[in-house]
């Protein structure tokens, strides 16, 4: 006789939402492109170093070629194939728009869980710091810091973004905290003697875990934008081959004066679809949090 066949294990509860969770964001039509492009994004990354036909830092080539079988995208000014720094740029983009954005939203989660729980003077504290961050404008502190720290490299870019991104995060996140915080299942736990740390990152924190990753993507977003923005006038390391510095360097060469548009528009194009892709994604997620937006996801 044949043995009894055993039924599955059931997946841990983390896991089983996180499937699900996943489930949701695919079956969402705007968020399926999203993860797509962003995906072809990633392994471009990755592969770059087999992917690109040339070193990025290659100069031995032709002064600002136009595009031809050996350049597709032409060479700029200094001589360097367009399409591998093309190529290449992708990973300082990834690289930052994660890094910083994971920054970003780690702080926001940290201060503003624990702005909406606590009361008294410790509260009016966070909240005179994130009303400060707030009132700053973000633009021109990122112009002031990165200036002050020009000579910091790729790290320094991804901490001042970090820093001057992480106050709207928070703000909403101490919303949520704030409504959660008189739950019956939070009262409980405050009686049965548990201490505000462990309410807050235990019987709080899960009950947002889509919110976060909103606002995960949205940071990432903005950092990416900042980050070619930075670089584009000139506040980055110049030294570097991302898309930010190509917009830079095809600024000072005059490149649309001398025909190297895809030195332009290349990389433009390329932080814009990054940027929508993370854009898109955040629809999916929205559904996992509103069961309305969920249900009509096929129709998007």
């Amino acid at each position: 006789m044949s043995a009894p066949e055993t039924a599955p294990r059931p997946l841990p509860p983390a896991l089983a939402g996180l499937r699900g969770g996943l489930r949701t964001i695919w079956t969402h039509r705007k968020a399926r492109i999203g993860l797509i492009v962003l995906g072809l994004f990633v392994v471009l990354a990755v592969l770059a170093p087999w992917i690109a036909p040339y070193d990025p830092k290659d100069n031995s080539f032709g002064r600002s070629l136009a595009g031809s079988a050996q350049h597709w995208l032409g060479t700029t000014a200094a001589g360097e194939d367009v399409l591998s720094q093309l190529i290449h740029g992708a990973r300082i983009s990834l690289l930052v728009g994660f890094g910083a954005g994971g920054i970003s939203t780690i702080i926001s989660v940290v201060i503003g869980l624990c702005w909406g729980y606590v009361r008294g003077l410790p509260g009016e504290v966070i909240n005179f710091v994130v009303n400060l961050f707030l009132v700053i404008p973000g633009l021109p502190l990122m112009i002031v810091v990165a200036t002050y720290l020009s000579d910091g490299g790729i790290s320094v870019i991804i901490a001042v973004i970090a820093i001057t991104g992480w106050a709207w995060g928070a703000r909403v996140l101490r919303s949520q905290t704030a409504s959660l915080r008189g739950r019956d299942f939070v009262e409980a736990a405050r009686f049965s003697g548990e201490r505000a740390p462990r309410i807050i990152f235990r019987e709080i924190l899960p009950n947002m875990t889509s919110l976060i990753a909103g606002g995960f993507f949205g940071a990432a977003t903005a950092a990416i934008l900042a980050e070619a923005g930075l670089e584009y006038l000139g506040l980055g390391d110049s030294t570097i081959v991302s898309w930010g510095t190509m917009l830079y360097w095809a600024q000072n060469s005059n490149a649309l004066l001398t025909g190297q548009w895809a030195l332009l528009f290349a990389p433009g194009l390329c932080i814009a679809l990054l940027a929508t892709s993370l854009t898109l994604i955040n629809f999916g997620i929205d559904g996992i949090s509103n069961p309305r937006l969920r249900e009509g996801s096929t129709g998007r």
